[in-house]
């Protein structure tokens, strides 16, 4: 549709998203098209009961609230943008209230699991970039899309930190503990040269072809390994893990809040919560009066 090719092209060219944000904004907005079009209706004729239907279904398909509240997102993008445009008199989405992003506390795994996770041997030949991401993500609390898209020249293997371009073309500086970096240094020892063979790339991790790696690939990787350590991974799970044991070792918010590149302070106390949760549950388990 040319309407949603028009808008990508804007994204990417005036506001500078990175290419899995916008190909995360055509996603779901294909999905509202589609909506429309079983109404008999244009996607430029978005109205508010329009899209209040719309995130009625999808409730009701039980969809997670954070890929409604996601939706929702991309739709005032779009309004704005049509507005803008002149293709509509006002903006339908303007004063909307999204569903409450978390409204259920994010897993985070117990320290026991990860340290199941990180020592879990892969049978692949690719075990060692593989772990060194795993080891890389929790370290980090990076996002996967950050995790993939991190090249050479990102890492300071001496001084202990890697450069992350984040959400919005945001720069973050971020730590590395010691055997996050003693990974790195074995996969770029060992594995990445055999995996370039003659060939050149900027990208730190690459597929047996030289390629930059996917996020997809590597969540099925990291599944695999989830399966042999017998934990239950889902996207997110150790950079949720990574903040909430950050929390209950004594970090501070704003220093969270930096590390995780939240541009809103509000996003990063749900962690909080996470902690209270579970000191509720360990005080309720050992407590003799509990």
């Amino acid at each position: 549709m040319r309407l949603l090719k028009d808008f990508s092209t804007y994204l990417s060219v005036e506001k500078g998203l990175a290419l899995n944000s916008v190909e995360s904004y055509s996603l779901d907005l294909a999905k509202l098209a589609l909506f429309m079009e079983e109404r008999g209706k244009e996607l430029a004729a978005l109205n508010r009961q329009d899209i209040i239907d719309y995130l009625d279904m999808l409730r009701e398909s039980d969809v997670a609230v954070s890929s409604v509240c996601r939706a929702m997102s991309s739709i005032r993008g779009l309004s704005r943008y049509m507005l803008e445009q002149g293709l509509m008199d006002e903006d339908p989405a303007e004063n909307l209230t999204s569903p409450r992003k978390w409204a259920s506390l994010p897993k985070a795994l117990s320290i026991e699991d990860v340290r199941g996770l990180l020592s879990v041997e892969g049978s692949s030949s690719l075990a060692v970039r593989d772990l060194c991401m795993v080891e890389l993500l929790y370290s980090s609390g990076l996002r996967v899309s950050e995790l993939v898209g991190l090249k050479v020249m990102d890492f300071n293997l001496d001084a202990g930190y890697v450069r992350v371009m984040g959400k919005g073309s945001k720069e973050r500086v971020i730590p590395a503990h010691s055997r996050a970096i003693e990974s790195i240094k074995r996969y770029l020892a060992e594995l990445r040269p055999r995996l370039m063979k003659n060939r050149v790339s900027d990208y730190m991790f690459v597929t047996s072809r030289g390629k930059p790696m996917t996020r997809q690939r590597f969540w099925q990787a990291l599944k695999e390994y989830g399966r042999a350590a017998g934990i239950d991974l889902s996207p997110h799970t150790l950079r949720h893990s990574f903040a909430t044991h950050m929390l209950e070792g004594g970090a501070d918010l704003r220093s969270l809040q930096k590390m995780l590149g939240h541009s809103d302070i509000s996003t990063t106390q749900i962690y909080t919560k996470v902690s209270l949760s579970r000191t509720k549950e360990v005080y309720g388990k050992h407590h003799p009066r509990a």
